[in-house]
């Protein structure tokens, strides 16, 4: 390996939405993510639906039982 071309590696936090926290080591410090593998569906088997633009609710309102 070259020298002086390379970034530093150094310690890191990555912080999940669902409170995990994960400590491993990178080439950025501190990271917060919205989905790690502890919450994951694909992971945990359960659906979990985020609808941050409300379309669910504007379905269910629409189409829903009449």
């Amino acid at each position: 390996m070259k020298k002086g071309i390379h970034p530093e590696y150094k310690e890191a936090t990555i912080t999940c939405a669902c409170g995990e926290v994960i400590h491993t080591r990178s080439t950025g410090q501190n990271m917060r993510v919205e989905i790690c593998s502890k919450c994951h569906p694909f992971f945990t088997g359960k659906q979990k639906l985020v609808d941050t633009a409300k379309r669910i609710d504007k379905f269910r309102k629409k189409y829903g039982n009449k």
